[in-house]
């Protein structure tokens, strides 16, 4: 079986189980209608930091809910099928770039909720959508990669959000600082070096997944 054939796979089980991104997207709907209702009186404090910060933790929570059910939602006895069926590269991989998509889709639809609840300052919005892309990347290697590590132990959301806290926290910072860049229209200059630490970040982690979960998937 394939890289190929697995992210089919991924694809098809998610198309089986709407209810699973329905839910993520009624999260994010509900919880930007909250924070309009919140500042709908308030406008003048919906500032640039605000809105950034919100957007992206907001956006992060739903990542972690589908993130966790990489390998922590998995029926029992299904890691011994595979175990005997793909590499475990491939599995990883798989996997990944699926969340990728799947927290590409979330991002998009939060910015677009955001837009139309509360306001849409983005001015720069083609490195927005880059800056997107990158963090849904960065995001689905760190959470795939710990919803693994997580499987293996009793309490796996705790587990998982205990050891994704210290490496998302830079990725937070980071992509909220090139928000704010993309709200004021700074251009490409301002931005160029935090989306390159967070492509470092990105190529780091990936790297990181790919040497570590051999040996996590044969414990």
């Amino acid at each position: 079986m394939n890289l190929f054939r697995l992210i089919e796979k991924e694809i098809r089980i998610e198309m089986a189980r709407m209810a699973v991104l329905a839910g993520l997207l009624l999260y994010l709907i509900s919880t930007v209608f909250i924070l309009y209702v919140s500042f709908q009186f308030r406008q003048n404090l919906l500032n640039a930091v605000v809105w950034s910060a919100l957007f992206w933790v907001v956006s992060f929570f739903a990542f972690i809910n589908a993130g966790a059910k990489s390998f922590i939602g998995e029926k029992k006895g299904t890691d011994v099928y595979y175990y005997w069926l793909v590499s475990p590269e491939a599995l990883l991989f798989s996997k990944i770039i699926y969340n990728t998509l799947l927290c590409m889709v979330l991002a998009f639809s939060g910015w677009l909720i955001f837009g139309l609840l509360l306001s849409n300052p983005i001015e720069d919005t083609l490195i927005f959508s880059l800056l997107i892309a990158l963090a849904a990347t960065g995001f689905s290697s760190t959470l795939t990669l710990m919803s693994g590590i997580a499987s293996r132990s009793g309490n796996s959301h705790v587990v998982m959000s205990v050891l994704s806290l210290p490496v998302v926290i830079g990725m937070l910072l980071n992509c909220v600082k090139i928000t704010r860049n993309c709200i004021d229209g700074l251009g490409w200059d301002a931005s160029q070096g935090h989306l390159l630490v967070l492509l470092a970040i990105n190529v780091l982690l990936t790297a990181t997944a790919y040497l570590l979960f051999p040996y996590i998937w044969r414990s």
